[in-house]
């Protein structure tokens, strides 16, 4: 595949040991910069959103749609206000970022709280707050400085890759911990993503995922009872109907029973008769489906689809190599986000507590994936400042 510029969208890095900072203008001049059409699609999912929860409280509007309101409009706002700031700054603060996230992770494992069985989250102040899920963000940032920060842009020493070895590691094994395997491999895989975006070469990715699947045997006897249940019960649904396998079945129930065009708003017999669980959370793509059929459905994946392709866009568009990886790493994480929930739903991956962006309620998962939008259209409207490669080092 070559090197970096020929995997994302064939930008050309000019090289320079120091190049000259352009600025990107004040801050009128930025908001001219942001890609309205991406952000009116965010709106467009965001309202999907606010009238599928709508649907799953039975038409109380306080029970979820109202709170999910209020948090994506603090939401964007924030990533709006992250879009204008000066990438030079993001990038500062992207080591202090990930150390002061890992801490928080590091502060799940001595403090956190226990729920649904599992230990992930921390109570800071009277907020409740998961921290894998800002780690998803920041390793991202400190991978996208620290790659930057290397001598060359036509590829990756492997003598390099210890510290990104490192940074990945960390949280990864502290969230295996938790026990969240699914946020686990999320965290991996946007990370990797930014290591196979700054040149990183192909064949230790082909390495890495042989000696995958070597300890594969080893690793299935360390997972925990249900993860196994959940394996077992994606093979084969029907071995426990009642319990491990009750999700997908009702969720699979609620797919077909929505035919072409859907029962109606507030009509689904799955959800509202309470024979589908988690219907406003992990399972409210289901929801949709049901209610408004596969032209529902099919109109809100097309949806995600044209923003993801945009975000790639935007990213090829990016001149400065930290802020085009961050852009490809966080809309990467974006797409995982869909694929991963939307798959699990329609039983073609195990069930994991992974939400759909901006549609499924929730407050840290909402204000997170906005985070990363933002940060995402920063790297557009500073796509033509130039940065240096001094300004990424460790320092």
């Amino acid at each position: 595949m070559g090197n970096a510029s020929r995997r994302l969208s064939s930008l050309a890095w000019e090289d320079g040991t120091i190049p000259s900072i352009q600025r990107a203008g004040g801050v009128f001049a930025k908001i001219w910069r942001l890609s309205f059409v991406y952000i009116g699609l965010i709106c467009a999912v965001a309202a999907i959103g606010f009238l599928l929860l709508f649907s799953a409280a039975d038409g109380d509007l306080n029970a979820y749609a109202v709170p999910q309101m209020k948090r994506f409009a603090v939401g964007l706002f924030i990533a709006i206000c992250v879009a204008l700031i000066d990438i030079r700054f993001i990038m500062k603060l992207a080591y202090p970022a990930y150390v002061g996230t890992l801490l928080l992770l590091i502060g799940v494992e001595l403090f956190g709280r226990v729920g649904m069985g599992a230990q992930r989250w921390l109570d800071i102040g009277g907020v409740s707050l998961q921290p894998s899920e800002l780690m998803k963000i920041a390793i991202i940032l400190a991978l996208a400085r620290y790659f930057h920060s290397l001598p060359t842009r036509e590829g990756v020493p492997i003598k390099s890759l210890i510290i990104p070895a490192l940074l990945i590691a960390a949280p990864v094994l502290l969230v295996l911990n938790q026990p969240d395997l699914g946020t686990a491999l999320l965290i991996a895989l946007g990370a990797l993503t930014v290591a196979f975006m700054a040149g990183v070469p192909l064949r230790l990715f082909v390495f890495g995922a042989a000696g995958a699947a070597a300890v594969m045997p080893f690793a299935w006897t360390q997972l925990h009872d249900y993860q196994k249940a959940r394996v077992m019960t994606f093979l084969d649904p029907s071995r426990d109907p009642l319990g491990a396998g009750y999700h997908i079945t009702q969720s699979k129930i609620a797919l077909g029973s929505g035919g072409t065009w859907g029962r109606g708003l507030m009509e689904g017999t799955q959800s509202h008769l309470s024979f589908l669980p988690e219907s406003q959370t992990d399972f409210i793509f289901t929801v949709l489906a049901e209610e408004f059929g596969l032209f529902g459905a099919s109109g809100l994946v097309m949806i995600y689809v044209v923003m993801i392709g945009l975000g790639w866009i935007m990213a090829g568009s990016v001149k400065n190599h930290f802020g085009r990886l961050m852009a490809a790493g966080l809309n990467t994480m974006f797409f995982l986000y869909v694929l991963v929930n939307i798959a699990m739903v329609i039983g073609l991956m195990p069930v994991v507590g992974v939400p759909l962006p901006l549609v499924s309620y929730g407050g840290t998962a909402m204000l997170t994936v906005l985070l990363g939008l933002g940060l995402l259209m920063n790297a557009h409207v500073h796509r033509d400042v130039e940065l240096s490669r001094n300004e990424g080092v460790i320092l």
